[in-house]
């Protein structure tokens, strides 16, 4: 399990979204925890100190940028890593994302390997920093 113990949240108002996010994550290793909307993801994040948080754009009452934002400004939080999950996928959507201090945009539908790659590449550093006790 290359990712044994990584703690991830996904939050995604799609059910269908959630349920495959976690498949492949947990499949890969992943400590998964599913949030369904931005209010319900922040308090999340908040109980677990996730490795990477994944979220989605277009969400009821509190959407992607807003919960980003709210995480990136918390400094408690501000360096774990968020991905935003997408179908828009224009300049705009990509410049508002990184305002708001996203690391990375993954448009949907997205598949196991693009997933897990994410993963990979944002909590790697983290890890062998936390190894070598950095």
């Amino acid at each position: 399990m290359p990712l044994s113990g990584v703690k991830v949240v996904l939050i995604d108002d799609s059910n269908t979204i959630r349920r495959s996010g976690e498949i492949f994550l947990s499949q890969a290793g992943c400590s998964v925890v599913l949030a369904e909307d931005g209010f319900d993801g922040l308090s999340k994040v908040v109980d677990i100190h996730p490795d990477i948080i994944f979220v989605d754009v277009m969400m009821p009452r509190l959407d992607g940028y807003q919960t980003c934002a709210l995480i990136k400004n918390n400094p408690q939080f501000k360096n774990i890593p968020v991905v935003m999950l997408t179908s828009k996928d224009t300049l705009f959507d990509r410049a508002r994302g990184k305002l708001v201090g996203s690391d990375q945009y993954l448009i949907k539908p997205f598949n196991k390997k693009s997933l897990i790659e994410s993963v990979i590449m944002h909590t790697q550093e983290r890890t062998e920093e936390r190894e070598h006790g950095y």
